[in-house]
């Protein structure tokens, strides 16, 4: 997607939605100069900047700090969108318990013999039952401050955001989804990054994380909004956006499906990708469609 040949004039970006790892972060988990700098200038000329991760909410927080959004965080993929300032919730899709219950019990049958362990996700608090070594380190990865329970069913009437099984046996994990007999109208059962099996609302993902961001609480038109990512959990989110914008490190599948791909996370993508479309640092782009596009 570009402007006509005929015309030098840039999209008339309002929004820009960040994803973080593999998008504002790279392998150290930190973002880098350039990026901060190219943020900042975006700011300073109105656009308005959101993170949207598949983190969680208290993970994602001091990204969104170190960027100074304002806006509302898009946590859990888009289960939970809150503002941080005010700790005001404009929406937050939950497991039903029952649904939740269900899915307790057939995890738990794994839990102490296969080293798995379950954690329970409502807003920014995290339930664990069995403190593994995957766990500890999982926390200690993530900076994350967990609640210890002894029957992680005392909370499931509270609202959950995310059930987490974590195992260092991504066989186990595999065969945990590919065997569980479950309703998607209810639930949405997802491998991630081979050591995480993570259910949420089947009505969670960043795409309708982004059109209520924008559109209901901005009052904002897709064609307003840029979104940067690498993943497939941010694919509706690109398909969403007026410029979806895949990263150089990104999988050829969601690069396909991208306007444009910039370079990779360590080579500061994000920075070129708002320099290029918000910042006009090289306006001749809009007619030589460079580096990478593609059309939705």
């Amino acid at each position: 997607m570009f402007p006509s040949t005929n015309s030098l004039s840039p999209p008339d970006i309002r929004l820009l939605i960040l994803d973080i790892d593999g998008t504002v972060t790279g392998e150290f988990h930190s973002i880098r100069q350039p990026v901060i700098e190219a943020v900042q200038a975006a700011q300073a000329q109105g656009v308005q900047v959101a993170i949207a991760t598949g983190r969680s909410y208290q993970s994602a927080l001091p990204f969104y700090e170190k960027i100074c959004s304002t806006l509302p965080l898009i946590a859990y993929d888009g289960a939970l969108i809150r503002e941080p300032q005010t700790g005001t919730v404009h929406r937050h899709l939950s497991i039903e318990p029952q649904v939740a219950a269900q899915l307790l019990d057939y995890l738990e049958h794994h839990e102490s013999e296969e080293h798995l362990s379950i954690h329970i996700h409502i807003e920014d608090k995290i339930f664990i039952q069995n403190f593994n070594t995957t766990t500890l380190a999982y926390l200690e990865q993530f900076k994350l401050q967990a609640i210890p329970v002894s029957d992680l069913r005392q909370v499931l009437d509270q609202g959950l955001t995310k059930v987490k099984a974590l195992s260092q046996d991504s066989q186990l994990l595999n065969s945990l989804q590919q065997h569980y007999n479950y309703n998607p109208t209810k639930l949405c059962l997802t491998q991630y990054e081979e050591i995480s099996l993570e259910a949420v609302h089947p009505n969670v993902n960043k795409g309708t994380a982004a059109n209520y961001l924008a559109e209901t609480l901005l009052a904002l038109q897709p064609e307003q909004v840029m979104a940067i990512g690498n993943e497939f959990n941010d694919v509706e989110m690109l398909k969403y956006a007026g410029i979806g914008v895949a990263m150089g490190n990104a999988p050829e599948a969601v690069q396909a499906i991208a306007d444009w791909v910039a370079p990779s996370v360590e080579a500061d993508g994000v920075a070129a990708a708002i320099q290029t479309w918000i910042l006009q640092a090289n306006p001749f782009v809009f007619l030589n469609k460079q580096p990478t596009t593609n059309n939705k």
